[in-house]
């Protein structure tokens, strides 16, 4: 906070509890706005770190940078994910007490870099040994690995983690990493046989195909071609741009050797994963009602890879067996129930291969040195964040219950610190009204009548369960409860909105509906006894270890999926509750991974639901600014005569004296046993500025000193013998801290710099020379040079005509949007945008009536394409002060309020199309609109500007979904080609192939 106290008008400020209007979500986001454009991802709320992720590689995670925040008061230095890790460590090592650090936010917002930035902070900082190296080593390898098996390509991420994880690192006495455990949580298995349209499966398989070496894949009867694995089709994503699955290849083969994985465990290892391939590939055909397998080939590679018999597989895989009356039957399967067994293994196969997985690596990891039994752990926790889909299913329900626990705790441990502070300083505590949702954990978790509960009843009873009478069963228990509704018990507004087979949760971070298709199979998680009789007696050594022959004995059935994960959470709250945390809150800036832009609306969501303005109340319940008294003292102690240059007597009674000296008022601060505390941030903000006027009143009279001391036109310089062997004693001692030897010598480099620089200013904004600084001169060299800059700016603005301003200044949003970010872009810079396309003569007469009194802002010849057939149709569209209008001849098609447009997309290439969004259950809108216009930059910055809406342009890669009418759905598939060409595939989605300009 300390460090950057006099740059918050650039830059807002560092740390929330300085916002005057703390309570206003508005100012929260505007400062997150601030200091986003310039780079500052990192911002404070007291000890909580709020992170943005850049999308872009910034120069702050050297060694320097480590180097700079090692051992360093919190607030000493800017916000940054190495201080939050410095500081757990430094607590557990002054304190004796276990940390954690909780890594929070949704998919894509950068969890998981956070977390490898903390494992990185603490391989390079902490003390090592040649022992302690292989630790180090290991810990940070695991993260490759585990990426690999335990990660995908999804629509919000392009690698996201598809499972939550929790990892102890182990210290000894010495502060040395020596060891670590990792927990995981609820992979999602269902991706292994299923992806959403635009997804991929885990990236291991794509890396095994496109880096595996050619002897591998022909031993494993791989292909070099994904598209050939029905597992890896459905997603209709093979390949994506930001992801090179040839070189992680090697990186996971080389982590799998430094974790210390044999030759024979990797080639079982990639037989499992290779046999999850060809599973998928298994065919089925027969007479209805019995199944047989119609892919003998497929049959020979599992047999072969998994280690099993090919016959007692292939009659698994198509037979289920029954236990009736002590005799033991073989009942067939319809080709429904046979593939569904067949994913079944494969799901099950890879979920445990995960699992064993991780226990494998928490075996490289374990600390082993018995001489020294006790050791420090800081824990992180880098697990799913709130998770909203348009067909949310049960791991979302799993993800966003853990969510809600984890919200729980956050406040609750929050709450706690904070209280204990003020206890401990003497200080009476407010109370803050915050929403306390262990309403809603009680809702899916309470014994007997909880969600939880009604689903695991449902999937043991007798009888005809079903994913409809588990949704009759919760509206007749929780029917009541006020965060709970159906479509049948929602009023007629929500039903609109609502599917008969859903169930909405009134989360705290908003509402979130539920399709109960798939509930209760997931939850069950059952694999047909006889396939698992067959993987008991696999030869291969890992899946021996993955199934147990203990489980075809044991006639207790298994936990649920859900009753498991509710009993592993509640495990990671007694952990999380025995350390003390530390807070790492996560935010994606824009749904489309573009650097520099800042989407309000998303973020304004995210704000809500990973509680930052309720953590910000807290803090603020009493007081924006504490420190201790020693550190507020040492800051603004030259404020006071009294106090400067140094205060003899206690620290207390030094603070007491500065304060009642700057006119402090009783109500504006408290004194605690050690700290100070400052009400308002107007306070601290004002005492700041008296001490940059006293730095500068200081630095005032050094300099008329040493002026007076040494005048350079004066002969006398050059004939004073001692004068001069100062001089060369400075020179000699340049390079060293100043000191009495060196700081004459200074004094005159620095004078002499500034009265160059006097004479050699850059001339225009154009100019970029400057005179090249002193090493002590650096940092307010880079100011000067900053504020030469904007004056000179300042000045050339002023001289700027308006038609010429307003000009540059669409020009300057066309940049912000699509500048590095669209193909085509380039070619727009040159040509000037028009104030419209079409003249009064070019607009039917019978529309410009229509419009009345209506001023027309812009208009554009576009191309509009059917919602159905995609035939195009030539259109004009119009843009009001209040909406944007479709016109075809005479008549006024379709009128779009600027309040209703939810967004615009467009694609990376350098077509023209673009799609205005509107909300589906507007009965005025038949859905989305497809346009095309050749002016396509110049358009969709006017609509932007028009409608307010230079926050809500999403510009996508691969593809564009968009609302055909209600609850249907079509996509535009966008490819780089030779030529413009737009048509109806055959898959029914419009293709549009667009020329490559501009290689990025």
């Amino acid at each position: 906070m300390e460090s950057a106290l006099t740059a918050r008008d650039r830059v807002g400020v560092q740390d929330f509890v300085l916002l005057e209007n703390y309570t206003s979500e508005a100012a929260f986001i505007e400062n997150l706005r601030k200091r986003f454009k310039e780079n500052l991802i990192y911002t404070y709320i007291g000890s909580v770190l709020v992170s943005v992720n850049p999308y872009k590689d910034l120069e702050i995670y050297t060694k320097n940078h480590m180097e700079r925040y090692r051992g360093v008061n919190f607030y000493e230095v800017s916000p940054h994910i190495y201080a939050v890790a410095d500081n757990s460590y430094r607590s557990m090592r002054t304190e004796g007490k276990d940390q954690c650090i909780l890594i929070s936010g949704e998919s894509g917002a950068g969890k998981t870099e956070a977390s490898k930035k903390i494992l990185q902070y603490y391989a390079i900082t902490c003390p090592a040994s040649e022992q302690v190296q292989t630790v180090k080593d290991r810990l940070l390898q695991s993260n490759p690995v585990l990426e690999a098996f335990g990660n995908a390509k999804t629509l919000r991420n392009d690698n996201s983690s598809r499972f939550g994880k929790y990892m102890d690192i182990q210290f000894d006495f010495k502060g040395a990493p020596v060891g670590g455990h990792i927990i995981n949580y609820l992979l999602e298995k269902s991706r292994v046989v299923h992806q959403n349209h635009g997804e991929r499966n885990f990236h291991i398989f794509y890396q095994l195909i496109e880096g595996g070496e050619e002897d591998l894949l022909r031993r494993l009867g791989l292909e070099r071609n994904p598209l050939q694995y029905q597992y890896l089709v459905k997603g209709n994503c093979p390949k994506v741009s930001s992801i090179n699955d040839r070189s992680d290849w090697k990186v996971v083969r080389k982590a799998l050797t430094v974790i210390g994985f044999n030759e024979d465990e990797v080639e079982e290892l990639l037989n499992i994963i290779a046999s999850v391939l060809h599973l998928g590939n298994v065919q089925y055909g027969g007479e209805e009602g019995s199944a047989c397998i119609t892919s003998d080939t497929q049959i020979k590679y599992l047999a072969r890879l998994l280690g099993v018999n090919g016959s007692v597989l292939t009659e698994a895989l198509t037979h289920k067996k029954i236990i009736a009356k002590g005799e033991e039957l073989m009942s067939p399967l319809n080709l429904e129930q046979a593939s569904s067994a067949r994913d079944a293994l494969s799901k099950a196969v890879y979920g445990r291969t995960f699992t064993w997985l991780v226990n494998k690596i928490n075996a490289s990891l374990a600390y082993t040195d018995d001489s020294h039994k006790h050791y420090s752990v800081i824990g992180l926790l880098d697990i799913y964040g709130f998770e909203v889909f348009q067909h949310n299913s049960f791991e979302q329900f799993c993800i966003n219950y853990c969510n809600e626990k984890l919200q729980q705790l956050f406040i609750e441990l929050t709450l706690k610190s904070e209280q204990e502070e003020y206890e401990a300083e003497g200080i009476t505590w407010e109370p803050v009204q915050y929403f306390n949702n262990k309403i809603i954990c009680d809702l899916v978790e309470e014994k007997f009548k909880g969600i939880i509960s009604i689903l695991d009843e449902e999937c043991l009873r007798p009888g005809d369960a079903s994913d409809v009478t588990f949704l009759e069963k919760l509206e007749d228990t929780v029917g009541g409860h006020p965060h709970f509704v159906t479509h049948k018990l929602a009023d007629g507004k929500t039903r609109k909105v609502m599917g008969r087979e859903e169930f909405r949760l009134l989360h705290y971070a908003g509402e979130v509906n539920y399709n109960v298709n798939g509930f209760l199979d997931k939850n069950n998680d059952l694999l047909f006894r006889n396939l698992k009789e067959v993987m008991v007696m696999s030869e291969n050594k890992i899946l021996t270890q993955c199934f147990d022959r203990e489980e075809l004995s044991d006639k207790k059935r298994p936990d649920t999926a859900a009753t498991q994960f509710k009993a592993s959470l509640a495990k990671l709250m007694e952990i999380l509750m025995s350390k003390e945390p530390s807070y790492v809150r996560c935010i994606k800036p824009n749904d489309s991974k573009q650097a520099g832009r800042f989407d309000e609306v998303l973020i304004r969501h995210q704000v809500k639901y990973l509680g930052l303005m309720e953590n910000l109340r807290v803090r603020r319940a009493g007081f924006a600014y504490r420190r201790r008294y020693e550190v507020f003292l040492q800051r603004y102690k030259s404020l006071c005569p009294d106090t400067w240059p140094n205060w003899q007597g206690k620290l207390a009674d030094g603070v007491s004296t500065l304060v009642k000296h700057l006119g402090y008022k009783p109500e504006e601060y408290k004194l605690g046993r050690s700290k100070i505390f400052i009400r308002f941030p107007k306070t601290l903000f004002a005492t700041e500025d008296a001490l940059e006027t006293r730095k500068h009143s200081l630095a005032t009279k050094l300099q008329a000193g040493w002026k007076d001391n040494v005048n350079l036109s004066k002969p006398l310089f050059y004939s004073c013998s001692s004068v001069i062997l100062r001089f060369v004693k400075g020179f000699i001692y340049r390079h060293k801290e100043r000191c009495p030897e060196n700081e004459y010598f200074l004094d005159y480099v620095r004078y002499s710099f500034l009265m160059n620089l006097r004479r050699n200013l850059p001339k225009n904004v154009l100019d970029k020379s400057w005179p090249t600084p002193p090493a002590a001169l650096k940092e307010a060299s880079e100011h000067l040079r900053k504020l030469c800059m904007q004056n000179m700016v300042w000045s050339y603005c002023k001289k700027i005509s308006p038609e010429w301003k307003h000009q540059m200044e669409q020009k300057m949003i066309a940049s912000e949007l699509f500048k590095d970010k669209k193909d085509n872009y380039p070619q727009s810079v040159p040509k000037l945008f028009v104030s419209t396309r079409l003249n009064g003569e070019d607009i039917n007469p019978k529309v410009l009536q229509a419009l009345g009194s209506e001023k027309m802002k812009y208009a554009v010849p576009v191309t509009k394409y059917d919602r159905k057939g995609y035939k195009p149709r030539p259109r004009q569209l119009l843009l009001t002060g209040s909406s944007a209008i479709i016109t075809e001849e005479g008549k006024l098609k379709q009128r779009i309020d600027y309040g209703a447009l939810k967004g615009i997309s467009v694609s990376s290439l350098s077509d023209g199309l673009f799609v205005l969004h509107v909300p589906s259950d507007d009965n005025k809108q038949k859905g989305d609109v497809v346009l095309q216009s050749d002016h396509v930059i110049e358009t969709l910055t006017k609509i932007a500007i028009c409608a307010e809406k230079i926050n809500n342009i999403n510009i996508n890669q691969g593809s564009i979904k968009f609302t055909v009418g209600q609850g249907k759905e079509g996509i535009i598939d966008f490819t780089p080609g030779s030529e413009l060409l737009v048509a109806k595939a055959k898959n029914g989605h419009l293709s549009v192939t667009a020329p490559r300009l501009n290689s990025r």
